[in-house]
């Protein structure tokens, strides 16, 4: 069993490398905006 775990394991990475070459490597998710707080002068 421990062969085939293997050779999934090596045919995942394979499949990976196939996907990224043919469609570049997955999109980063954007990092969430942190809100900062700006005090308005008053008029």
């Amino acid at each position: 069993m421990d062969y085939i775990e293997k050779a999934l394991e090596k045919l995942r990475e394979w499949i990976n490398k196939v996907i990224d070459a043919l469609f570049g490597p997955e999109p980063q998710q954007e990092p969430e905006l942190i809100p900062i707080p700006v005090e308005e002068p008053r008029r």
